[in-house]
């Protein structure tokens, strides 16, 4: 009988539909996260320990790398890995996987779905349903804002960004984005400040990357820029947005709408976006199709894999 491989588990993948079973068929796994002292756990169990499983919801902080004398591999289930410290990997050689691709579109098509249904105002035309108001005394509810031919602004023009782009062409679009840096290999224009793409744009579309460096990058000056006619998206994460800003701005009348997957402190969500009508809400489900959360398992278990067969991740982080 061939003796499985000894891994770490940080969290449970409980968001995909059998990474758990897939991992415990395959390996040896220590469910970091049912130990209470987590720190004894390392200890006791972590020599020869090399690889990790582990998410962005769980990350791998420094602590951790660090209490793993023999770890060679981080393997995580998902794109992002802003809650894993690529600084403390690299200064002890460990290989970081993430991944990517797989979960772009379906991300993308919820991007357009926040966006239509902030526009049309979707979210409070079900609860005017819902609530028995449709046909009564009530009136309706206010109109809202056409989407086709509009102008779209994109935050980030990376692989959920370009599909967000593409998916622009169908809607009769003009789309501009903001990056760091301009892109020489796309046609689509580009605004050296983010400030001067929410002036632009009808519609913003948060599509970058997480962490320290992209922190409250949609500030007051930006949302106030983007109009009391404007709509923002948010499909990245949460605290790429001033959310207390966002809060003010829709209340002021500065800001049309917010459409949001994604917050500063999930799962809390400030009261007054949750009754807002000016907002559309949701618990963070931008990969959560049946299909992609699969394929994130899949290639999460292929990396895995292929570190323990020939000592290199297919997918390293970037």
């Amino acid at each position: 009988m061939t003796t499985k491989h000894r891994i770490i588990q940080v969290g449970s993948l409980a968001g995909s539909p059998s990474a758990n079973q897939s991992l415990a068929e395959r390996y040896d796994v220590v469910e970091l996260w049912k130990y209470p002292d987590r720190k004894a756990a390392l200890a006791e169990h972590g020599k020869g320990i090399t690889a990790v499983v582990t998410s962005a919801n769980y990350g791998a902080d420094a602590e951790l790398i660090n209490a793993l004398p023999d770890l060679k591999a981080i393997c995580s289930w998902g794109v992002g890995y802003e809650t894993i410290d690529i600084q403390a990997a690299r200064q002890r050689g460990v290989q970081v996987s993430n991944t990517p691709d797989v979960l772009t579109d379906c991300v993308a098509d919820l991007a357009w779905g926040l966006l239509i249904a902030g526009a049309r105002r979707m979210g409070q035309g079900e609860r005017f349903v819902r609530a028995g108001h449709w046909g009564q005394v009530h009136g309706s509810i206010p109109l809202g804002q056409r989407v086709s031919g509009k102008k779209l602004g994109i935050v980030g023009l990376g692989r959920i960004g370009e599909a967000i782009a593409r998916r622009g062409a169908g809607f009769d679009m003009d789309v501009r984005y903001h990056n760091r840096r301009k892109r020489d290999d796309v046609q689509y224009g580009y605004e050296a400040t983010l400030t001067g793409l929410a002036e632009w744009a009808d519609f913003l579309i948060v599509a970058t990357v997480g962490g320290a460096g992209t922190r409250h990058l949609v500030n007051r000056e930006v949302l106030e820029a983007l109009g009391p006619t404007g709509i923002i998206v948010n499909i990245a994460r949460g605290p790429v947005i001033d959310e207390a800003a966002l809060v003010d701005a829709l209340q002021a009348g500065k800001l049309g709408c917010a459409a949001l997957d994604v917050f500063e402190h999930e799962p809390k969500v400030p009261e007054a976006l949750i009754t807002s009508d000016k907002a559309v809400v949701l618990p963070h489900i931008g990969s959560a199709t049946l299909e992609t959360r699969m394929s994130m398992e899949n290639l999460m278990l292929e990396n895995l894999q292929a570190y323990f067969e020939t000592g290199r991740v297919i997918t390293p982080a970037e």
